[in-house]
């Protein structure tokens, strides 16, 4: 199966959701299950409230998905699924992608230096 090439600002997104290593171990954990958000924390080994700013990057670039099912109880359990994916990147593909870009950004001293700011 032949897969669509991202528009230039959702390869950027990708990219960038992908450019961390703590959201490749949670994209690696729920790449063949769900996992509720409690224990993804506990086996990913961080806050849920640093998780849930990782997962939301994964979500908003299309990685990710979750779900709100109900408990026996009644309680409310997020569960988040990895939304199966493949980027396939080659310098045909990117020069192709740059034609669409609409976000411009500036350039930081580093990719990943803890400034979100501007980051999508």
């Amino acid at each position: 199966m032949k897969h669509r090439a991202p528009s230039g600002d959702q390869m950027l997104a990708i990219l960038e959701a992908l450019a961390n290593s703590l959201r490749l171990r949670i994209i690696a954990l729920l790449a063949d299950r769900r996992i509720h958000v409690s224990q993804l924390a506990r086996e990913v080994s961080i806050s849920r409230p640093l998780l849930y700013m990782h997962l939301k990057r994964l979500e908003n670039a299309g990685l990710v998905t979750s779900q709100i099912e109900l408990s026996e109880d009644g309680k409310a359990m997020n569960y988040y699924e990895v939304i199966p994916f493949a980027l396939d990147l080659s310098s045909e593909i990117i020069a192709e992608a740059v034609k669409t870009l609409t976000i411009i950004k500036t350039t930081s001293a580093s990719p990943d230096d803890g400034n979100e700011k501007g980051d999508i």
